[in-house]
């Protein structure tokens, strides 16, 4: 469950943010329009993937994402833009991916025994 989890967050981290960039490339630099239709295309996944994770808190898996979606922004920016991350970006990226992690996986009450199958 784990990995599949980590897939999901990347494979929804990733479509939001190449369709979000599509519709930059469209809107900013006068690309064509299939770039925003395309980049549409891409958030419409976007705003599927999520519901694929085995997590039943529409809510916890959003504020959950938004951790990994910081990352994932960083990254993109570092690779693709060529912006280079300061200590602050990193250490901000830290802090969200910890109240990322507590926020999916810190045990709840009721959910020891979900865990357990009871």
């Amino acid at each position: 469950m784990f990995f599949r989890s980590i897939s999901l967050f990347f494979l929804a981290g990733l479509a939001e943010i190449l369709g979000g960039y599509f519709i930059w490339i469209w809107l900013r630099d006068g690309a064509s329009v299939v770039w925003g239709l395309t980049g549409g295309i891409i958030l419409i996944a976007y705003g599927v993937i999520p519901t694929l994770q085995n997590f039943p808190d529409f809510g916890r898996i959003y504020a959950a994402y938004g951790g990994v979606f910081i990352i994932m922004s960083i990254l993109w920016g570092w690779w693709i833009d060529g912006v280079t991350p300061d200590f602050y970006d990193w250490l901000g990226t830290f802090v969200a991916l910890i109240g990322t992690a507590i926020i999916l996986w810190y045990p709840r009450k009721g959910q020891e025994k979900e865990a357990a199958g009871q």
